[in-house]
């Protein structure tokens, strides 16, 4: 599940603004700004604890998710050919965590250049046309398409880029969510096709990430608890609850582990809230939790371990 984004629909769009970038751009040397540490790092629980298992190669051991992502690799093909340059996986389906009734399938394209009006046209009907008649767990692909030039580092300014989410096919740019996707990307992203992804994107410091946690916190969710209506769902209750207990886990030990090695290392760090995520980790889809107030008192103790109280705007 991933929170909603500002969205420009694909008829709306200039095509300036498709084709910002610089067609066969040299990658960029690494490097690049950090933000301040608000969090000490003492040595904490890594990923790979709990007996997590994260996954090194496709196919994945989940054969509908394999179905969807095929889908989608023939249909990106037909509609890119030689400007696709490869098609990889992140997220929880690369990160051990893949739950098959509840998680999204990440994926991320990389195209040669910056796309033009007619190919995002194209994509747009090759995704209807997938969600309309494709494999079952096609409605669970969630993703980006990016090119070359843009693909190292950051850029806020860079874009909008056809985006894929919550069964919607638009133009978005990039939040700062995108930073901590960059580093699952480079550390844990599987090749479904093309290069290894590693040595094209630069390396994200720790600072970097937690800079990104922050900003994720200011833009998405501190405005939630003044207009909580997502968290009456129990669905999202529960990824609330984790997903600010990885929050937590990345502004102390920077960086990013699963949704269950992060829930576990907060109950042992947090322990007066163990029994609400241990509740958020237990929760099946179809059944009520009813902690949409406990889910927001925990979104705002976050926010406070932050340093982003009520009086910071």
């Amino acid at each position: 599940m991933s929170p909603s984004r500002k969205r420009t629909p694909i008829h709306e769009a200039k095509r300036t603004a498709l084709t910002h970038g610089k067609a066969g751009a040299s990658l960029p040397s690494p490097g690049g700004r950090g933000s301040d540490v608000l969090l000490p790092s003492p040595t904490g629980r890594r990923a790979g604890d709990e007996g997590e298992q994260t996954i090194k190669s496709y196919p994945t051991p989940y054969a509908e998710a394999n179905a969807a992502v095929e889908g989608l690799l023939d249909g990106v093909k037909a509609v890119l050919g030689k400007q696709m340059v490869g098609l990889y996986l992140y997220g929880s389906l690369a990160g051990g965590d893949f739950d098959p009734q509840t998680s999204d399938i990440d994926f991320l394209v990389v195209t040669r250049e910056a796309l033009g009006e007619s190919q995002v046209a194209a994509l747009e009907a090759m995704h209807t046309r997938l969600w309309a008649a494709g494999p079952k767990m096609t409605a669970k692909l969630e993703g980006k398409y990016l090119p070359l030039v843009d693909l190292p580092r950051f850029d806020a300014q860079a874009g909008p880029f056809p985006t894929v989410n919550e069964g919607e096919f638009f133009l978005a740019k990039q939040e700062s969510d995108w930073i901590i996707q960059r580093w699952v990307l480079r550390e844990q992203g599987v090749t479904v096709m093309g290069p290894p992804l590693a040595p094209l994107i630069e390396p994200v410091l720790p600072e970097m990430l937690r800079g990104a946690v922050l900003g994720y916190l200011r833009e998405w969710w501190k405005p939630m608890l003044a207009r909580p209506a997502r968290l009456e769902s129990s669905e999202y209750q529960a990824y609330a609850i984790l997903s600010m207990c990885r929050a937590l886990y990345t502004l102390r030990n920077g960086e990013i582990a699963s949704k269950p090695v992060s829930a576990h290392w907060a109950q042992a760090e947090f322990g007066g809230w163990a029994g609400l995520i241990e509740s958020a980790l237990s929760w099946r889809q179809g059944g009520e939790l009813g902690l949409a107030r406990e889910a927001a008192d925990w979104i705002s103790f976050t926010l406070r371990q932050a340093g982003i109280g009520e009086e910071n705007g």
